[in-house]
């Protein structure tokens, strides 16, 4: 299928497949004589995987590491990222756990921002803002 029925069917566009193929995240498209580009069902899934890893959180640098653990997630059922059950540099789990620390820092950071704000605006005790 050409790209504009890929990209449909995975529930983005054309530019995100480009976009994805030039980050090493979906191997390079089989080209028509016309020099178009051509996609089959598993670059569709692929694509599929890979949005629903970025709707987590993940980014792409962080699937751009793991490529050859993506097909992995693409089969029906999908399989573990783990090679043989260990959670090795070369699986998800040192990017998952840099992601969920990165994500703790930020929820710490707001939960302060917050507080700082709540304080200055006496918010936390239920009264007005200052001045009124």
């Amino acid at each position: 299928m050409r790209i504009g029925d890929a990209a449909a069917a995975a529930g983005t566009t054309p530019r995100a497949l480009r976009f994805y193929e030039q980050r090493g995240l979906l191997p390079p498209a089989v080209r028509s004589a016309s020099g178009q580009r051509e996609y089959g069902p598993e670059a569709v899934t692929r694509v599929r995987v890979v949005r629903a890893l970025l709707a987590l959180g993940l980014t792409v640098d962080d699937l751009a590491s793991r490529t050859h653990r993506l097909d992995l997630l693409a089969e029906d059922p999908p399989r573990s990222c783990a090679s043989d059950g260990d959670f090795g540099p070369d699986t998800f789990a040192p990017v998952v756990e840099r992601r969920l620390a990165a994500l703790d820092a930020e929820i710490a950071r707001l939960a302060r921002l917050r507080e700082a704000l709540a304080r200055h605006t006496g918010a936390e005790a239920g009264s007005d803002l200052p001045g009124r």
